[in-house]
């Protein structure tokens, strides 16, 4: 069973087996699974009111973003503000900086995973201690080539954010002492959203997974397994 805009559905979550396995990580059942686009509407997404924003449609089972300053979508519907994973697919049609600006929830406060910004290569997060994905510990620079599918995977725990790009991790911050935050420019994206600044993008296969909290000493399940973090709304 998938949940699939907040309500439950038998089967698969794609019709491709293969792409099914390799979106989806190791260990964690597809019961606990939070489908948040099922290919055909925005559903529970809206589109963000960025000034100057281009288009946002859903096409061929991808929820297209148009040219302009900034586009993107902002989810209104239930979401984890801790240990949880998120993955989707986005591709850079045209232009040529961030084509997934991934801003998501860190407990209380929010962050903003970029893939290709600052002329089209830059990733890393923003912002950690007040610098954004160009100038902290997370900066690194990768070549993306445009109208090519990349899977990207966050995970969000107690003490860390992680991210791969397709099977390349590219984000492994330990945020104990850290100050974490986002640009002014992404403030309409919280709590969870996704953007483009001056560039094109298709995105699609959005699925949020929760994962088993950190086991904090003398804290642990049944046969010392930790207990599942809760759904909040």
């Amino acid at each position: 069973m998938v949940l699939i805009a907040g309500r439950l559905f038998p089967g698969r979550l794609f019709a491709d087996d293969r792409s099914d396995q390799e979106i989806q990580p190791g260990g964690i059942s597809r019961t606990d699974t939070l489908v948040l686009f099922d290919g055909k509407t925005l559903g529970k997404w809206k589109a963000t009111p960025f000034k100057d924003h281009g288009s946002v449609t859903v096409q061929d089972g991808e929820i297209r973003l148009g040219m302009g300053y900034m586009t993107g979508i902002t989810w209104s519907g239930p979401l984890l503000r801790m240990n949880y994973e998120i993955c989707l697919e986005a591709m850079r049609v045209e232009g040529g900086d961030f084509f997934c600006g991934l801003t998501f929830p860190v407990g209380p406060d929010p962050c903003s995973l970029i893939v290709g910004g600052w002329g089209g290569e830059t990733v890393g997060l923003s912002s950690i201690d007040y610098f954004d994905a160009s100038e902290n510990a997370t900066t690194i620079r990768r070549t993306f080539e445009s109208n090519r599918w990349y899977r990207i995977r966050l995970r969000v725990t107690v003490t860390k954010i992680e991210a791969w790009i397709d099977e390349d991790k590219v984000v492994d911050l330990v945020t104990t002492g850290h100050t974490i935050g986002i640009r002014s420019e992404v403030k309409l994206s919280q709590p969870l959203g996704i953007a483009t600044y001056w560039t094109s993008a298709a995105i699609r296969r959005i699925i949020v997974y929760p994962k088993a909290r950190e086991t904090q000493p003398g804290e642990t399940g049944k046969e010392g397994v930790p207990v599942r973090a809760p759904v909040e709304r």
